[in-house]
């Protein structure tokens, strides 16, 4: 049996967006401050800098329509909605920001290591480079309080590998990667002056790739990982089976199967054992009972599957299809 569960406020504007804008804003006057910057100086440290800005703002670009198709309605082709197009875009945001980022600050760095240029006005660059840091920061300060809202008191690391939003989580490594990117630019333009060795900014560049390389494989894989499609949070499978448990006519609420379709969107397929003694109509009364709860705690399930089955053979199939794979099981 099927319920499918609408609400209207699943489309409502999410924290991570929020958190994408003000990236947006900060980065678009960073990069064309330090694009000038470069041009001025001559510097491979802040071309490679101005670079990472400019395919930044490209890709908060990207995210923010990743949110405006995944808010499409959906129809008879995608019955489910569009919401994984979100990780869609924000997995080409990790490749643009290895291919382009990573890619562009390797070469322009190993370039001026085997041909060193001196830097002219490197003044400029410090000052450049100290307006970028501060509203980098601001960025980064929006993007970390987002955050940490979101994980609660969960550990940093759990918290990313369990987040649904992807832009949240990769706004926040884009403004660490860029805050130490300055930190690694202002070092080398500096070791480049005082040894008088230009050796010094190609070396920087190239330090400033790795460091957006190794961002954009932890972007990429937690990307993938959602677009493949992760379970929702266990959390959401013990609430919706005791919802379920309470319901009278239940006589066992086994587990449930999830996937998230996007940061406020979840499939679930709960697996219900029902009084043996009721008929067709009784069981579908009490699934519409069950939706309408399901839908009043937990608007963000927008599918509910429910499959009436016996907890013998919900274990029998569990264990067919997932071996000895644990799962939240309600004991009566």
């Amino acid at each position: 049996m099927t319920a499918i569960v609408s609400d209207p406020k699943l489309q409502r504007r999410s924290a991570g967006r929020r958190v994408v804008y003000a990236a947006l804003a900060g980065n678009v006057a960073v990069a064309v401050t330090k694009l000038v910057a470069a041009v001025i100086t001559g510097s491979a440290a802040m071309f490679s800098e101005s670079v990472h800005s400019v395919v930044d703002c490209g890709n908060e670009a990207l995210l923010l329509y990743g949110y405006r198709r995944a808010a499409r309605r959906p129809d008879l082709v995608h019955p489910l909605g569009f919401g994984r197009e979100l990780y869609f875009w924000s997995f080409i945001v990790a490749l643009m920001l290895f291919a382009l980022g990573a890619g562009v600050s390797v070469y322009q760095g190993v370039h001026h290591v085997l041909a060193p240029e001196p830097i002219q006005h490197a003044g400029v660059s410090y000052v450049v480079l100290g307006l970028s840091f501060l509203f980098e920061g601001a960025s980064w300060l929006v993007a970390w309080r987002g955050f940490a809202k979101v994980r609660g008191n969960v550990r940093f690391w759990t918290a990313f590998r369990q987040s649904k939003d992807p832009p949240s989580f990769m706004v926040l490594f884009e403004d660490t990667a860029a805050l130490i990117g300055i930190l690694i630019a202002a070092t080398g333009i500096f070791a480049a002056q005082w040894f008088d060795k230009p050796i010094f900014d190609g070396i920087a560049s190239i330090m400033i790739g790795l460091v957006l390389a190794v961002v954009a494989v932890l972007l990429a894989v937690e990307s993938k990982s959602l677009l493949i499609g992760e379970r929702a949070t266990p959390a959401l499978v013990e609430a919706i089976c005791r919802l379920a448990q309470e319901q009278p006519g239940v006589a066992h609420a086994n587990s449930a199967l999830t996937a998230q379709l996007a940061p406020d969107q979840a499939m679930v397929a709960l697996s219900i054992e029902f009084d043996p003694e009721m008929r067709t109509a009784e069981i579908e009364n009490c699934v519409a009972k069950i939706e309408q709860r399901v839908r009043d705690a937990h608007p963000n399930v927008v599918a509910l599957f429910v499959k009436p089955q016996t907890l013998e053979q919900f274990e029998l199939a569990r264990r067919a299809r997932f071996g000895t794979a644990l799962f939240p099981i309600l004991r009566a």
